[in-house]
């Protein structure tokens, strides 16, 4: 994903955030008074009602000839008085259009009968028959409570208001409150902030395109001159003022002093790779260059006469699956790495009597071992195995000289950064869109940053971060993350899982990259577009992904020289990526190889142990098939 992109979805997830936000303290005060109001409202018609029925309560019972010791003789009277009296029958009908949430009101005996109520149908009727619950509850209730009770099912809540005659309680008023007049009520203004917030999200995410294009303008030219440089093309770029000294043009001036360095090395690893290649080509003695954990990388061809075995069954295995103590040079070399001894040169003689020299040196750098060189020579190619000797001494040189120009550079950068910090602090006042232009310079510089590091990557150890994960779940990651270049190429991503676990234990983010190398490898093989399918499967006690896809197929003068760093046959490639991603399967005492033919694609596999396995087993096996 874009960083333009991030930031869109960033500020416009804020703004929606904080619309939600007030959008719920606006609906909640906003119901909350509304339920207020109508309880108030319906109060006050109660009390209304009460003064009214008073009134009409207070009869002269003596003119009507009921005794006043006769509670029944007495209530008779009062029921027929308050049906009779106009104003409090007035004042019933008209309830329901003063108040725009009341539905009804009533005045009950003690028992619960209506003796007068706004609906004529009503009176006699039994009010506690369907009991209706009091409004009281949903006033003092919570506001999701008053939400469900407003936009849940129509019901009609009571507002109950006792009545009473000389201290006895005579009956009660009840004015009903109905929610389908409390959500009219509401409705409105709901609308009106749902319009709201949509406007809100909108003007947020248009205002967060213009200023990632305003911020980001500087920091994609960057981008593209490293990309150049990377690449190998010429940087037509005009020269930046060295007057200017903001830091955009502090970084302009070291990537052009990057630039001169590093093609100054590249054009002279590609001659030592030239030498190189022509010699393990035509070189009559063997060569056998191990990594650190005493995997086998590089074998000349003449290798195969003094071990006895092909290349595809040396390459990739430890020093155990290739030498054997049933033989004399196995036996020592077996031990010269057991008790991590270098072999000086000296001469041996074999079990059918020829006689070899062989010399085994352990190659280190600022005291930590980082690989092996053994040599076996005919007595008559001393002269060229020097030559060899002294070639690996240059691709030395070559890797601390890469290290050195890495070094050049990331000074100034840490000086950016802190620079930069310094300046945030000492503008704590700064407006939010001002300090997120300086958050996007910072996370941009520390992005230029791992650039350089790659570069280095190659001759510097690498601390490993294991963990156990499944395998599948790295897949599916790296689909998702390869989907929209694969779009752009017209290529559709298919994956076919194993049904069981892969539990591997390894660096998470280096399988990942290793893997996402080798698939935008395979997309952009595909000019035409396809299918490129990933399947994963376990065999024996490894784990195995299979990346195919449905290209043109690798030439057979360039197979050897694939995994080859700086080697590429792309306009725009950098000859990085699979040859990190080889290097990453080493670490992991995994495997990397491939299977092309012409016009009918290529497919990549990557090896790599299970958790649990030993340390070698599984993939010796697959690798030798």
């Amino acid at each position: 994903m874009r960083l333009k992109t991030k930031l869109v979805l960033a500020i416009s997830g804020m703004v929606v955030a904080l619309v939600a936000i007030f959008s719920y303290f606006y609906v909640s005060r906003l119901v909350r008074q509304r339920i207020f109001e109508a309880y108030d409202s319906a109060d006050f018609v109660a009390k209304e009602i009460r003064e009214s029925a008073r009134a009409a309560s207070l009869a002269d019972l003596g003119s009507t000839f009921a005794e006043e010791n006769d509670p029944r003789q007495v209530d008779a009277v009062l029921e027929q008085e308050l049906k009779l009296n106009k104003g409090l029958n007035t004042l019933l009908q008209s309830v329901v259009g003063y108040s725009p949430t009341v539905s009804d009101a009533a005045i009950a005996d003690v028992s619960g009968r209506a003796i007068v109520h706004t609906d004529p149908n009503a009176i006699g009727t039994n009010l506690n028959l369907g009991e209706r619950r009091d409004f009281l509850e949903v006033r003092n209730g919570s506001f999701l409570q008053q939400m469900k009770v407003v936009f849940g099912a129509p019901r009609v809540y009571n507002v109950h208001l006792p009545i009473q005659r000389e201290g006895q309680p005579f009956g009660d008023i009840r004015v009903g409150i109905s929610t389908v007049f409390l959500e009219s009520e509401v409705q409105p203004e709901l609308s009106r902030a749902l319009i709201f917030s949509i406007i809100a999200i909108l003007l947020s995410m248009a205002l967060a395109a213009s200023l990632s294009n305003i911020a980001l303008h500087p920091l994609e030219a960057i981008g593209r001159r490293l990309d150049q440089m990377t690449a190998g093309v010429p940087d037509n770029t005009p020269d930046p003022d060295p007057r200017k000294t903001d830091e955009y043009g502090l970084v302009n001036t070291k990537i052009d002093r990057l630039g001169r360095q590093i093609r100054d090395v590249k054009e002279v690893f590609s001659a030592l790779k030239e030498n190189l290649d022509q010699i393990m080509g035509t070189l009559q003695d063997g060569l056998v260059l191990f990594t650190r954990d005493t995997r086998v990388v590089l074998v000349s061809a003449s290798a195969e006469r003094f071990i006895g075995r092909p290349r595809a069954e040396i390459l990739g295995n430890a020093v155990e699956g290739v030498f054997s103590d049933a033989n004399k040079l196995g036996r020592i070399v077996l031990d010269a790495f057991a008790l991590h001894q270098p072999i000086p040169q000296r001469e041996i003689e074999l079990e059918n009597g020829r006689r070899i020299q062989i010399a085994l040196d352990f190659i280190a750098e600022r005291g930590e071992r980082i690989g092996a060189l053994l040599t076996m020579r005919d007595t008559e190619s001393v002269h060229r195995i020097e030559n060899e000797i002294e070639l690996s001494r240059r691709l030395a040189a070559i890797g601390r000289l890469t290290s050195g120009v890495a070094h050049e550079v990331k000074n100034p950068i840490n000086a950016i950064v802190v620079h930069l910090e310094l300046l945030r602090e000492k503008m704590r006042e700064i407006d939010p869109d001002t300090k997120r232009h300086m958050d996007i310079i910072g996370s941009e510089i520390h992005r230029l940053d791992r650039v350089v590091q790659m570069l280095v990557d190659f001759n510097r150890p690498v601390e490993l971060r294991l963990v156990d994960f499944d395998l599948r779940r790295a897949i599916e990651d790296v689909a998702l993350l390869a989907s929209p270049e694969a779009a752009q190429q017209g290529v559709r991503i298919e994956t076919q899982q194993s049904r069981e676990p892969l539990a591997v234990r390894a660096d998470a983010d280096l399988i990942k990259q290793a893997l996402l190398n080798v698939v935008l490898n395979g997309v952009q093989a595909m000019s035409g577009g396809g299918v490129l399918s990933i399947t994963s499967g376990q065999l024996d006690s490894a784990a195995t992904v299979e990346v195919r896809d449905q290209g043109g197929g690798i030439a057979p003068e360039v197979r050897d020289k694939v995994f080859n760093l700086y080697f590429t046959t792309k306009k725009a490639g950098s000859g990085i990526g699979l040859a990190m991603s080889y290097r990453v399967m080493q670490l992991h005492n995994g495997a990397l190889d491939f299977v092309t033919e012409m016009g009918s694609g290529t497919t990549f596999r990557l090896i790599l142990p299970l958790a649990g396995a030993q340390r070698h087993e599984g993939v010796e096996a697959i690798t030798r098939m």
